[in-house]
């Protein structure tokens, strides 16, 4: 019979780490990138630091736990980013064919994130595997709108990955980014959003759960966009969880405004993720591209809103500065999350989507530490989504964030 991740967890866990919440260790991350630092004031700052006590920071949120060596939405990716300090984790919510809250990135991702295509599940998928032809990349597509929770509980997580050149469903598996690993995806284990709750709890953090789009049509079997917003919000409740420890997010306002309408204490610091970038002609630097005055947002109630972190930065004179956006977002009087960092691997490269705005001055992996820096002290952001929450955690508590 399947047990629940949290069942298994609070089983195997001490007593006093549950009463007393993880031991903080920053690991060795945060002194590699800071020796990578070119010589100077942010190095000097970052260095005195390293003898001080780890402690856990609300600047520092995990994005879908530790990905970037634990498989997302697990268990154990959650307790790595606890253990790094995180003081906000990170569950991103879509449901089950029987309307069961799960934590999955995507309603459609089961694929590349889970061995569904090599279980007796496979069958489900909306898309069954297909493999590489020729130029024909493989394929397939599952959800778990098309499994129940106790299906959905059968299987195994893996790290989010594909081999798009795979000519079998147990080939398709790999393709894990050469700058990830898979050491530490054996026997993870699946979180329901009430899991999530409760794991979180039990360590000590808050809470940002993502409001997913569905991959499906709404309503899905008479559930409602708005039923599934209501949701999310009542499981907090059900489980004593106080307003203030929660930041529900989400990429359509409406879900947001929804919030702020519906349970104001929740509304008050529900997140809108923006996603300006998918229109065509989107720059941060004019105005004129954007789909609506910054201001606007404040007006209808919005207090915080979550851009890549792209788009809160440009460069002047070769160094990298706020950008236009983000300079009005804060003269709105909006609170600034941004996501992810440490999402690009190693960034001599210039780190790819997530920096394009900088990529000509991103040219080792301690830029890490300039841009939060710049996010921090010149942007004003309240927090940085991290695949390795330990980086952002350290600079957060060595500059008394």
């Amino acid at each position: 019979m399947h047990r629940t991740a949290v069942c298994l967890l609070l089983a195997t866990l001490p007593t006093t780490l549950l009463a007393n919440g993880p031991v903080i260790d920053y690991g060795p991350r945060p002194a590699y990138l800071i020796d990578k630092l070119p010589d100077g004031a942010l190095k000097s700052k970052l260095q005195s630091c390293a003898g001080q006590t780890p402690a856990k920071s609300d600047f520092s949120i995990s994005h879908r736990g530790a990905p970037l060596l634990f498989p997302e939405h697990t268990v154990e990716s959650n307790v790595a980013a606890a253990r790094m300090g995180a003081g906000i984790l990170e569950c991103d919510v879509t449901f089950t064919k029987d309307l069961a809250l799960v934590c999955r990135h995507a309603q459609n991702d089961l694929h590349t994130t889970t061995d569904i295509l090599v279980s007796d599940l496979a069958g489900t998928c909306v898309t069954p595997f297909t493999p590489a032809d020729g130029d024909t990349p493989a394929a397939a597509e599952c959800r778990t709108s098309d499994l129940t929770l106790a299906e959905f509980q059968t299987l195994t997580p893996k790290m989010d990955s594909a081999d798009k050149t795979a000519t079998t469903a147990k080939a398709y598996q790999g393709g894990v980014a050469d700058w990830r690993s898979t050491l530490y995806s054996d026997d993870a284990h699946l979180m329901t959003h009430a899991d999530s709750i409760a794991l979180f709890k039990s360590l000590g953090a808050k809470f940002t759960p993502e409001l997913k789009s569905p991959a499906v049509e709404m309503p899905f079997n008479g559930f409602s966009q708005e039923d599934y917003a209501q949701k999310l919000i009542d499981e907090y409740k059900a489980a004593g969880i106080p307003a203030s420890d929660v930041w529900a997010q989400s990429f359509n306002l409406e879900d947001v405004l929804y919030w702020i309408e519906n349970e104001p204490e929740f509304g008050a610091q529900a997140v809108y993720l923006v996603d300006h970038y998918r229109i065509g002609g989107f720059d941060p630097q004019n105005p004129d591209s954007w789909p609506l005055p910054l201001a606007s947002y404040a007006q209808q109630g919005v207090q915080f809103i979550a851009p890549p972190l792209w788009i809160l930065l440009t460069t002047e004179n070769g160094q990298m500065v706020p950008s236009e956006w983000a300079k009005q977002a804060s003269a709105a009087g909006l609170n600034i999350i941004t996501w992810t960092l440490e999402r690009s691997g190693a960034l001599a490269s210039g780190g790819g989507w997530y920096f394009q705005t900088v990529s000509d001055v991103i040219t080792h992996d301690g830029a890490y530490f300039e841009v939060l820096d710049v996010l921090a002290q010149d942007v004003g952001v309240v927090g940085v989504f991290s695949d390795w929450p330990a980086t952002t955690t350290y600079y957060a508590n060595c500059m008394g964030l």
